[in-house]
């Protein structure tokens, strides 16, 4: 989970790759911000109840499922059915890793596809394991997790949404 506030804003990871998370997560903080941000690692939901009380408001959830495992889809679809509904208004995305080496690929693109449009969600394909890949994930993350905690005037997590559903689509 990622949020933001000025400014401290907590965003979620959810997957199964504990190293791939740890290394967003970790390209994420080195990246230069105006804002405190917390990260929140999770291999899957819901979170633990005894902690509620302390968790902070979560700004965006970036759920993260391997090309290589279907385990990775399972759990991602597993995760999905302890979601509060309103986070689907802008604040899921959906982080498509492995895409690179398709000829070892478990999972069909065309799964990946459905769970973005199903969820309304939209579907980044990135490969965590290129430095410069990373790096550039994590800043589109950061931008992200601006719009959905509302620091970015004139955009709503919704209508950014919608146009990045729109560009995929497409």
């Amino acid at each position: 989970c990622i949020s933001y506030k000025p400014f401290s804003l907590p965003e979620q990871l959810v997957g199964t790759d504990e190293s791939q998370q740890q290394q967003l997560a970790e390209a994420i903080l080195k990246e230069k911000k105006t804002f405190k941000i917390n990260i929140h690692v999770a291999t899957s939901l819901p979170l633990p109840a005894e902690r509620d009380h302390i968790r902070p408001r979560i700004d965006l959830i970036a759920f993260m499922i391997n090309m290589q495992s279907k385990h990775s889809l399972r759990n991602v679809e597993a995760s999905l059915s302890h979601m509060d509904a309103n986070f689907f208004l802008g604040k899921v995305c959906f982080l498509i890793t492995g895409v690179g080496r398709m000829n070892h690929c478990s999972v069909e693109m065309n799964a990946v596809r459905k769970l973005g449009n199903l969820y309304c969600s939209p579907v980044l394909f990135c490969e965590l394991d290129s430095e410069g890949i990373r790096v550039a994930t994590a800043q589109r993350l950061l931008r992200m997790l601006q719009i959905c905690a509302g620091h970015m005037p004139g955009v709503s997590a919704l209508f950014f949404s919608s146009l990045m559903k729109s560009s995929i689509d497409e």
